[in-house]
């Protein structure tokens, strides 16, 4: 007898609902635990047998795929977009789990990639200098919007250069208003440091992997491609796609 079982786990920040099945479909125990390293570690070593396991992915999928990963035969990350059946029916977490574990047995799940231990690094500093991006840009399209709601026309950059600040709180005639673009004007200078090193932090991990530079290689090539396949497209007045490959390339 097949002593394989699949695991399904609803994952929340508190507890964890968990089905297990037998190969043959069998709901064979349901459990609610804490969501703590030492409780998940010691029901998944109190089950024998081959287990796979799955849950979505979400805030807490990489710490439990790392915690998860030496103990069980088979780990699945599924993309939570992708899993049609879970919005089918009633829906409850011992509900949700009992269905991932189905999902898993046959082979049903659209897996979330969560690669090696090397990668972690890079994909946090990633994360960190797209944070500090969106933070900026909603800076600096705050302190736009300010100005336009008193009519003070702002295009350009230079509304954001310390060189000329004075001058543009100087058009603010509200003194409540200009104390508030001060302080838009203080989160610009802390963030715009903060974004720089995130930056350079990025750029200096990325040398250690390479697949930086395939994809340097790559960029190359689209730099001297495109505008050949501009021309020739204009040449015979073939209209241009507005996206070809992908991939962008931005120059600053």
């Amino acid at each position: 007898m097949s002593q394989e079982k699949y695991i399904g786990m609803d994952v929340h920040q508190a507890t964890i609902s968990v089905a297990v099945l037998d190969s043959r479909g069998k709901l064979i125990m349901e459990s609610i635990l804490e969501t703590k390293a030492a409780t998940i570690l010691e029901f998944v070593q109190g089950l024998h047998g081959s287990l796979s396991v799955t849950f979505e992915e979400g805030t807490s999928a990489a710490w439990l795929h790392d915690l998860l990963k030496p103990h069980v035969t088979r780990l699945v990350v599924c993309d939570p977009r992708k899993n049609a059946l879970l919005k089918d029916g009633s829906k409850s977490d011992r509900i949700d789990a009992r269905k991932l574990a189905e999902l898993l047995r046959g082979n049903q799940l659209t897996p979330v990639y969560h690669g090696e231990h090397g990668m972690r690094t890079i994909k946090e500093l990633g994360r960190s200098y797209v944070t500090m991006t969106q933070d900026l840009v909603r800076v600096m399209s705050r302190i736009k919007a300010l100005y336009r709601s008193w009519a003070i026309p702002c295009s350009g950059t230079s509304v954001y250069a310390p060189r000329h600040r004075a001058e543009w709180l100087g058009k603010i005639p509200e003194p409540g208003v200009r104390l508030r673009a001060e302080r838009l004007y203080q989160q610009l200078d802390l963030l715009q440091p903060v974004r720089q090193q995130a930056r350079r932090d990025l750029l200096t991990e990325s040398r250690k992997h390479p697949a930086v530079n395939l994809l340097r290689q790559i960029l190359r090539s689209v730099r001297f491609v495109q505008p050949c396949w501009l021309r020739s497209c204009r040449r015979h007045t073939v209209s241009v796609p507005s996206a070809s490959c992908g991939l962008t390339v931005v120059s600053r």
